[in-house]
């Protein structure tokens, strides 16, 4: 019997809708006939409604609101005067879903709440913890869109970000050029990107104690985040991995990755040591210059991602995070993509000593990655195209300690005699990884990954140099089929290295998707399937 733990895309997709939901404001433009009859049957009549503005306001600590201006085309435009860096809002502030799919436009940054760069100043203004500063609620079905590249978003240490969507009306973070229509699929840097900073642990800062036992934190925890300079500034880090900055559920991140006033290229989403009490499921990064999603310690974990297009690493672990990514897609682009994963255990490695990394592990202040039903469609690039580095599989190094299962990697779509599409490269003397799943590269390890795989239940298949991993090319190496993708791992037909298959058959789903669960991306996210994509995947 042949055994195929699989997604099948549905060729039956729900659009994504342009506006809707039931947030907290729901504000439609309208008129009122205000003629009234009276028994005499004449007519008296009043002048109509003006339309109601939808967009955003709030009252400064001065007692003036400040509103976005409501234009014709249905947008919300935000001026500097309402929200920039260096002009943060410090109070509660609502966006809706506009009528007729309208987005809200920032000629500014969007930082919420202030940036305390000590915790006597925080604590003087009153924030030891998420929810002690303002909260940003993002209702279903809205778009935040931002004018100028070098314009982007901050959540500050103990303010909230609440984006609920749902699966009919996800929430979309992107560029005005995508609003108008003139960007291009894999068009990146057409804004910098969202930050979302917390009082979790980072081990750039200095603590006494076992984490999760006594920790107690020495002196101050205030690490620059990325983009942090002058009027851009924020910063993260403390001693609580339990902090909220809040909630993001059906959220599409779209061509973010510019370069920033201080010269950082940011990420789809950095969470610097943001807290295990902030839920993050049915995520998607799109068309990112940098990393996808990158985390800087903290224990925020993460259901349900999706990442498309990202350019250099799609999963960056770092700093000590501690936390599970659970159901993640990982599609690169055909010419472009680094590291599926990209994951290091301890802040500044290499001017440690043996002595202090040995600590920082025993302590539990390395990063602790669980990756847990992950698919990874890596790039073929090599060094020749790429933008950072060749598309490759899993980096894991310096004092990492990683459980990772039920992995699929797929990188197998060239020549390559360089070394540079590898599957799996664990480094580092402390680093620890355990792991099982099926890797399909032309180059299965780099570094020591051939002894970490032979402990483990790891199988590769064994692939020419220009192998395609579908049906079509090859009915005995069913790995990806194109067609409104279907993703397969069948274990009777596929070549392995080893005599027989000894990779457990999982109960539910292998890699990311599932031929017995729901198709968790399908019918919200961008890119991935007909209908809701400006192209098809180039494995197709």
């Amino acid at each position: 019997m042949i055994r195929k733990y699989a997604f099948i895309a549905s060729t039956s997709l729900a659009v994504l809708a342009g506006c809707g939901g039931s947030g907290d404001i729901n504000i439609n433009p309208s008129t009122v006939d205000n003629s009234v009859s009276n028994s005499n049957n004449t007519t008296t009549t009043t002048a109509p409604q003006q339309t109601v503005n939808p967009c955003a306001s709030y009252v400064t600590s001065g007692g003036q609101t400040r509103q976005g201006t409501y234009g014709d085309d249905g947008n919300c435009v935000y001026s500097p005067l309402f929200a920039d860096s260096g002009n943060n809002i410090t109070v509660d502030v609502d966006f809706a879903a506009l009528p007729d799919g309208g987005a809200h436009i920032f000629e500014g940054s969007l930082f919420i709440g202030e940036a305390y760069s000590s915790t006597a100043e925080m604590n003087a203004a009153g924030i030891f913890e998420g929810g002690d500063g303002p909260t940003m609620t993002v209702e279903a079905g809205a778009t935040l869109a931002w004018q100028s590249n070098d314009k982007f978003m901050v959540i500050n240490r103990g303010s909230q970000l609440v984006a609920i969507g749902t699966a009919t009306a996800p929430i979309t973070f992107t560029s005005v050029s995508d609003v108008n229509g003139t960007v291009g699929p894999e068009d990146d840097q057409q804004w910098g990107g969202m930050v979302i900073d917390g009082f979790g642990v980072s081990n750039k800062c200095t603590y006494t104690g076992t984490r999760g036992v006594d920790l107690a934190l020495v002196g101050e925890c205030d690490v620059a985040s990325e983009g942090s300079a002058g009027s851009d500034e924020n910063y993260y880090g403390g001693a609580n991995d339990e902090d909220s900055s809040g909630r993001l559920d059906y959220v599409i991140v779209k061509h973010t990755g510019a370069t920033v006033g201080n010269g950082d290229e940011l990420n789809g989403i950095t969470f610097g040591a943001v807290g295990s009490g902030t839920t993050v499921t049915n995520l998607q990064v799109y068309s990112v210059f940098d990393d996808g999603i990158e985390m800087f310690g903290g224990a925020v974990s993460v259901t349900n991602y999706a990442a498309v297009y990202v350019n250099d690493d799609s999963i960056d672990l770092d700093e000590g995070w501690k936390g599970t990514v659970r159901n993640a897609l990982v599609i690169q682009s055909a010419t472009d993509g680094n590291h599926c994963v990209e994951a290091d255990g301890i802040g500044s490695y290499s001017s440690k000593t043996a002595e202090f990394r040995a600590d920082m592990v025993a302590r539990g202040l390395n990063t602790q990655a669980n990756l847990i039903n992950l698919t990874c469609i890596v790039s073929p690039n090599g060094a020749d195209t790429a933008t950072h580095d060749p598309g490759a599989g899993l980096r894991l190094r310096e004092g990492i300690t990683a459980n990772v299962t039920d992995l699929l990697v797929v990188s197998s779509f060239i020549d390559d005699s360089s070394d540079n599409n590898y599957c799996f490269r664990p480094q580092d003397a402390e680093t620890t990884v355990t792991v099982n799943g099926v890797f399909a590269c032309v180059d299965k390890f780099a570094s020591d990954g051939e002894a970490v795989a032979a402990v483990n239940d790891v199988q590769f298949a064994t692939l020419a140099g220009t192998t395609d991993p579908t049906a079509a090319a090859d009915t005995g190496l069913v790995l990806l089929e194109g067609t409104t993708p279907v993703f397969t791992v069948d274990f009777d037909t596929m070549v392995i290295d080893d005599a027989a298959p000894t990779v457990a058959a999982p109960a539910a789903q292998f890699g990311a998707l599932s031929e017995s669960a729901t198709n968790p991306f399908a019918g919200w996210s961008y890119g991935i399937f007909d209908g809701n994509r400006a192209q098809p995947l180039y494995f197709e």
